[in-house]
């Protein structure tokens, strides 16, 4: 039997007629599901009101301004947008029924289905008679024209739930002509008003080439974005946060929290956790925050100081040691999952490897190491034996090494655990040491959205309801003032193109967001490294517990946002 997701609709516009019933049954939710369905949620007092758009001034560019300007001539430079009270009567906004799409790209955030009710409460609210459509299966749903009409019993027990299974997502990217002219006909044949994309810095950067080659074709279809990542990595001072990335930094740190416990407890165990964050350690920086573990490795610090694998080994062997002298054989050390790409020794070593691997010139024999420079070669043999071949495996799309597949925590204990044991060879370390490895990744990605991740989600919803209506295209759903109640907090647009640089992906030039890394002279990391020699050798141990969702904690906001907004001293 076919799964209702597969059905399309019967008429000319391939509309679904009759849409299919929710997969979600909220008569097997738990009582924290049901009671989160209904969970009503404060809006920015700017949609109480009649309100306008108002334009600010013309953007730029993150980096290589010219580059970016010849990438996007329709859009480069346009202004960012605001929405303000406006009490005339004369609103700019539409009454017009509208057609709008929806797609969910990338990696899963907790709040997209909130992202998703925020734009269709709009458009029931604000522009009646309008028609919302999911795309199913992420960008791969725009070009081969698979979606669903989304109407309020099917997108129900969808709200304040984690998840991206109201539509699905997928990682497909809309790159070649023939992909960018399958997305045309698609739109054009459904008579989308406008596409809003739910994505990370590459979803986004997709939904600017789409808005621009729309533009250039003199398409009615605008096209919005929204910033999703649990990573943090997607931000900047218009876009203060990524959505999830509160959720899922706190479902670590009640994690790493337990960890700590149980640390204590027996006494006897060094547990390394590494944390999600491909490209930067905004993760894994927020949960030391929360948790004050007794060793955390930030890779922007590691590639800032050019430390190599053996430095970050002897500065966590030091810790070990000191500690076993103030009588603790225990501890918890936190890691993010891109280490290795921060070290600068092994940059070197993957660049090689990348040469080699694309050159198809490894045999079982080990002759392709001779192609490796003496020092690489030498840091290579060094790694043990499961790293070595987890560097080897099959790059990702964009080239990458697939860093969630290298076991770093794993990698880091065993270095440990042959430096230790030279010292107890020289007397210098008299305690046995018993590593435990952990990998806190995919449990974060789907779980009930805080309060503030869905407050926020619905939010940025609504607000790109508000663009797409008011005719803008091009730009990314902005919230913010986030440090403030929910009523003050601003709505607006940022160009996508202001966030843009260029960068070198399989040879050639290409146009990206820039990623947000963690800044070693920001406030998040200066309040971390004020306190970590404390933490390293005495037990300043957080467990911050569950999520909660009413009473003490409901409400609070990760700890980074608020640094970073100078709202916590």
């Amino acid at each position: 039997m076919a799964s209702p997701y597969d059905l399309t609709g019967e008429d000319i516009a391939g509309i679904s007629i009759n849409p299919p019933a929710s997969s979600r049954v909220p008569s097997v939710y738990s009582e924290v599901q049901v009671s989160r369905i209904d969970h009503a949620l404060p809006l920015p007092s700017v949609f109480k009101s009649p309100f306008k758009i108002v334009d600010g001034p013309l953007s730029s560019a993150a980096g290589n301004s010219e580059e970016i300007a010849k990438l996007f001539p329709n859009l480069y430079g346009q202004p960012s947008a605001l929405l303000v009270s406006d009490q005339s009567d004369d609103s700019v906004l539409s009454d017009q029924k509208l057609k709008v799409g929806v797609v969910l790209s990338g990696g899963q955030a907790p709040g997209g289905h909130n992202v998703i009710c925020g734009i269709f409460d709009y458009l029931e609210e604000h522009a009646k008679g309008s028609t919302l459509f999911g795309f199913r299966g992420g960008p791969a749903g725009i070009m081969k024209g698979k979606y669903v009409e989304l109407i309020s019993d099917f997108v129900y027990p969808y709200r304040n739930q984690g998840g991206f299974d109201m539509i699905c997502s997928g990682r497909d990217k809309i790159e070649t002509p023939e992909q960018f002219k399958q997305a045309e006909d698609t739109v054009t044949k459904m008579d989308l008003d406008g596409l809003v994309v739910i994505g990370g810095d590459d979803s986004n950067t997709n939904a600017c080439l789409l808005a621009e080659y729309f533009r250039g074709k003199n398409m009615k279809t605008r096209v919005i974005g929204c910033p999703k990542t649990i990573d943090g990595d997607l931000k900047s001072k218009e876009v203060p946060t990524s959505f999830g990335f509160d959720t899922a930094c706190k479902i670590y740190s009640e994690m790493i929290g337990n960890v700590m416990i149980d640390a204590r407890s027996t006494g006897k165990y060094y547990h390394f956790v590494r944390l999600m964050g491909r490209a930067a350690s905004h993760i894994t920086l927020e949960c030391a925050l929360q948790t004050h573990p007794n060793i955390t490795i930030i890779g922007e610090e590691v590639s800032e100081k050019k430390l190599t694998l053996k430095n970050v080994t002897d500065y966590i062997v030091d810790v070990i040691c000191k500690r076993a002298e103030n009588g603790y054989n225990y501890g918890v050390i936190l890691v993010p999952e891109g280490l290795i790409d921060f070290i600068p020794e092994v940059q070197e070593l993957i660049s090689e490897l990348n040469e080699i691997l694309a050159q198809g010139n490894v045999d079982e024999e080990g002759q392709w190491k001779k192609n490796l420079k003496e020092e690489t070669l030498k840091l290579f043999e060094f790694l043990p034996q499961t790293i070595q071949e987890q560097l080897m495996l099959e790059r990702d799309p964009h080239g990458n090494v697939q860093v969630a597949k290298i076991e770093t925590e794993k990698m880091l204990i065993q270095m440990v655990e042959t430096e230790l044991e030279k010292k107890k060879k020289d007397g210098s370390y008299k305690r046995e040491f018993m590593g435990k490895s952990h990998f806190f990744g995919y449990e974060g990605r789907c779980g009930l959205p805080t309060n503030f991740d869905a407050t926020y989600c619905y939010a940025l919803g609504y607000g790109a309801g508000s663009l797409l209506q008011s005719g803008k295209t091009g730009l990314i759903s902005s919230v913010g003032n986030l440090a403030a109640p929910v009523e003050k907090w601003t709505v607006g647009g940022t160009p996508l193109t202001s966030l843009m640089d260029v960068e070198r992906r399989h040879g050639k030039f290409k146009p990206v967001i820039k990623k947000a890394m963690v800044e070693l002279e920001g406030a998040p990391f200066k309040k971390f490294a004020s306190q970590r020699e404390e933490w390293a050798l005495k037990n300043r141990y957080i467990s911050p517990g569950p999520i909660q969702f009413k009473g003490p904690g409901s409400d609070a906001i990760n700890h980074t946002l608020l640094l970073e907004l100078g709202a916590q001293a």
